[in-house]
Protein backbone atom coordinates (compact mmCIF):
# COMPACT_ATOMS: atom_id res chain seq x y z
CA UNK A 1 0.00 0.00 0.00
CA UNK A 2 1.84 3.76 -0.82
CA UNK A 3 2.35 5.51 1.70
CA UNK A 4 -0.24 8.34 1.04
CA UNK A 5 -2.82 5.78 1.38
CA UNK A 6 -1.52 4.49 4.92
CA UNK A 7 -1.80 8.48 6.19
CA UNK A 8 -4.94 8.93 4.58
CA UNK A 9 -6.54 5.66 6.42
CA UNK A 10 -4.84 6.43 9.59
CA UNK A 11 -6.47 9.42 9.47
CA UNK A 12 -9.86 8.40 9.22
CA UNK A 13 -9.40 5.65 11.61
CA UNK A 14 -8.43 8.24 14.21
CA UNK A 15 -11.25 10.79 12.86
CA UNK A 16 -13.67 8.26 13.51
CA UNK A 17 -12.17 7.05 16.98
CA UNK A 18 -12.49 11.14 18.27
CA UNK A 19 -16.10 11.40 16.72
CA UNK A 20 -17.30 7.90 18.72
CA UNK A 21 -15.48 9.18 21.51
CA UNK A 22 -17.15 12.70 21.13
CA UNK A 23 -20.40 10.87 21.12
CA UNK A 24 -19.58 8.97 24.18
CA UNK A 25 -18.90 11.38 26.18
CA UNK A 26 -21.83 13.73 24.97
CA UNK A 27 -24.09 10.82 26.35
CA UNK A 28 -22.24 9.75 29.48
CA UNK A 29 -22.93 13.70 30.50
CA UNK A 30 -26.72 13.58 29.71
CA UNK A 31 -28.59 14.96 32.76
CA UNK A 32 -30.25 12.13 34.62
CA UNK A 33 -33.82 11.27 33.65
CA UNK A 34 -36.38 13.40 35.72
CA UNK A 35 -39.70 12.33 34.37
CA UNK A 36 -42.26 10.11 36.76
CA UNK A 37 -42.79 6.67 35.17
CA UNK A 38 -46.41 5.62 35.11
CA UNK A 39 -47.44 4.39 38.53
CA UNK A 40 -47.94 0.67 38.75
CA UNK A 41 -51.38 0.46 40.73
CA UNK A 42 -55.10 -0.29 39.89
CA UNK A 43 -55.68 2.72 38.15
CA UNK A 44 -53.44 2.18 35.57
CA UNK A 45 -53.03 -0.96 35.57
CA UNK A 46 -55.23 -1.61 32.81
CA UNK A 47 -52.73 0.59 30.64
CA UNK A 48 -49.88 -1.73 31.33
CA UNK A 49 -51.24 -4.46 28.77
CA UNK A 50 -51.82 -2.32 25.83
CA UNK A 51 -50.43 -0.46 22.90
CA UNK A 52 -48.78 2.76 23.79
CA UNK A 53 -50.81 4.89 21.37
CA UNK A 54 -54.26 2.67 23.02
CA UNK A 55 -53.17 3.60 26.17
CA UNK A 56 -52.59 7.26 25.79
CA UNK A 57 -55.92 7.43 24.35
CA UNK A 58 -57.03 7.02 27.92
CA UNK A 59 -55.25 9.07 29.78
CA UNK A 60 -57.79 12.11 29.41
CA UNK A 61 -60.44 10.38 31.25
CA UNK A 62 -58.72 11.29 34.67
CA UNK A 63 -55.54 13.78 33.43
CA UNK A 64 -56.77 16.87 31.77
CA UNK A 65 -58.95 20.33 32.59
CA UNK A 66 -61.37 20.11 35.51
CA UNK A 67 -59.38 16.65 36.52
CA UNK A 68 -56.25 15.96 37.80
CA UNK A 69 -54.48 19.14 36.13
CA UNK A 70 -51.27 19.05 34.89
CA UNK A 71 -48.98 21.86 35.27
CA UNK A 72 -49.21 25.15 32.82
CA UNK A 73 -45.49 23.92 31.19
CA UNK A 74 -47.05 20.31 30.54
CA UNK A 75 -46.19 19.08 26.92
CA UNK A 76 -49.05 18.27 24.82
CA UNK A 77 -51.00 15.28 26.26
CA UNK A 78 -51.45 13.10 22.62
CA UNK A 79 -47.95 11.38 23.65
CA UNK A 80 -48.55 11.13 27.30
CA UNK A 81 -46.10 7.35 27.13
CA UNK A 82 -43.47 9.11 25.15
CA UNK A 83 -42.24 10.44 28.38
CA UNK A 84 -44.19 8.80 31.24
CA UNK A 85 -42.55 4.94 30.63
CA UNK A 86 -44.14 2.05 32.11
CA UNK A 87 -42.24 0.45 34.37
CA UNK A 88 -42.55 -3.04 35.24
CA UNK A 89 -43.08 -4.91 38.44
CA UNK A 90 -39.90 -6.70 39.99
Amino acid sequence: MPEDKKKNLLIYNLLFVAICAGIFLFLWNAPPETTAHLPHDNKHEQLMAMEKKEAEKHCSECHGEGKMPLPKDHPPTYRCLFCHKRTEIR
